[in-house]
């Protein structure tokens, strides 16, 4: 996101709302954390690896869920958007991580859909569950950027995975796999991908931290709290 590059030509973007998924395994001598490489020659960020994530859809304001969100995620989230806008968020983080990996955060369930966005994840017989999703970080892409979003940060422990084997997903990404979180460190990373992992990290030892929000005012940045 903030590593996109500058254009000074450009008119003011708003930032569209967009949500990434953190996805943690604690099923080892030590925590490691879903990452994905983006396809080279992608306009946004080719070759660099990310977490599975994109832009809120309309969609994701209707789409049934299994649960809702934990009484905490909700009451930070407040303070960002409006609580329709919220659980979609949230919603959006699950459905781009099914999109882009292959995995389920979901609970068995039914639902009809006229969605296209929503089809696949609930033809698996899911629904997605919000839950055990935890918001962790939210970031503003700065301006003069091609594009911008308002993103929202969750995490999820791989538990509440269907499976916890990735599959080939929408191509967006050429490889996935886990990494404990120095491996994570040493890849090629934005830096906002950076300073978010590094953020959930320190979260391990110290889970009551504030809910850190980085934004740009003046061609500076600024970290905030939620």
């Amino acid at each position: 996101m903030i590593d996109d590059l500058p254009d000074r030509a450009l008119p003011h973007i708003r930032p569209r709302d967009a949500a990434t998924l953190l996805v943690i395994r604690r099923d080892g001598p030590r925590p490691r954390v879903l990452m994905g490489r983006r396809v080279g020659g992608h306009a946004f960020m080719p070759d660099k690896w990310v977490f599975p994530g994109g832009r809120i859809h309309p969609a994701d304001f209707r789409v049934k869920a299994a649960s809702d969100l934990a009484p905490g995620v909700a009451d930070a989230l407040s303070r960002t958007c409006a609580m329709p806008r919220a659980r979609a968020l949230a919603a959006t983080a699950i459905r781009e991580t099914f999109e882009e990996t292959g995995l389920i955060v979901g609970q068995k369930g039914r639902a009809a859909t006229r969605s296209p966005e929503w089809r696949d994840f609930l033809a698996t017989g899911h629904l997605p569950d919000l839950a055990p999703l935890r918001f962790v970080a939210r970031a503003i892409t700065p301006p003069a950027r091609t594009r911008r979003f308002d993103a929202r940060f969750f995490t999820v422990d791989a538990e509440h995975l269907a499976s916890v084997d990735p599959g080939a997903g929408s191509g967006e990404l050429d490889e996935i796999a886990w990494f404990d979180w120095d491996a994570a460190a040493a890849l090629d990373l934005p830096s906002i991908t950076r300073a978010i992992l590094a953020e959930v990290a320190a979260r391990d030892e110290e889970p009551d931290r504030p809910i850190p929000y980085h934004r740009f005012d003046n061609g500076k940045h600024r970290l905030l709290s939620v």
